[in-house]
């Protein structure tokens, strides 16, 4: 899968609004449901959508470390990742039926999209990865990182649900309370220039 072509579009199909709720909504308003998300949604569309998204990351990391310690460059592998993360997120409060799942597929349809693109976003939201597999893929910190901050950028923490999955998650990736506030607050506050200076992504040919 292309991700950052898929993330690109998500949110260019609706940069202002939600996941969650534009997930049970049919995708109707992108993927990203938090204000810094319909910012980055802007941002998507002059550096990439990858690169939105893990620049929050990034800029966390950089202010936790103190500038002392650089994250590595973001390959396709953690972009895979990081969406599984944000899909996974939306689902944390249990709504995708029947007609929110169909709107869905409507939307994904009218995107500029591979067959192929599509058919793999489709599957990845149908089925979800569970907590645990995304905490046994955060083989670093920083890919911890960049886990916890998909899954933030994905939604606005306003239910019981959504806080307690955050929650489980930080304490399952081993986030120290530190680390989690600076996600917080680039989450909160971040207009999405951190992408800006985000090491583009490391793209590898495809498999022979």
């Amino acid at each position: 899968m292309n991700v950052d072509k898929v993330l690109s579009e998500i949110m260019r199909s609706g940069a202002g609004s939600s996941f969650a709720g534009g997930l049970a909504g049919g995708l109707a308003s992108g993927l990203l449901t938090s204000k810094a998300g319909r910012k980055l949604g802007k941002k998507a569309l002059q550096v990439g959508g990858l690169a939105a998204v893990a620049g929050v990351a990034y800029a966390a990391w950089q202010k936790y470390q103190a500038g002392k310690t650089a994250m590595p460059k973001i390959t396709d592998d953690h972009g895979l990742l990081m969406l599984r993360a944000m899909i996974a997120a939306a689902h944390a409060d249990g709504r995708l039926e029947g007609e929110e799942r169909r709107a869905i597929d409507e939307r994904i349809a009218a995107m500029s999209l591979s067959p192929s693109d599509r058919a793999e976003l489709l599957a990845e939201i149908e089925n979800p990865v569970d907590l645990t597999t995304l905490v046994a893929a955060a083989r670093t910190p920083e890919i911890a990182t960049e886990i916890y901050a998909a899954s933030r950028l994905a939604i606005d923490p306003d239910t019981a649900a959504e806080r307690a999955y955050l929650s489980l998650l930080a304490a399952r990736l081993g986030m120290p309370e530190a680390l989690v506030a600076a996600v917080e607050n680039e989450a909160s506050s971040s207009d999405g220039n951190a992408a800006a200076t985000l090491p583009r992504p490391e793209s590898r040919p495809p498999a022979q």
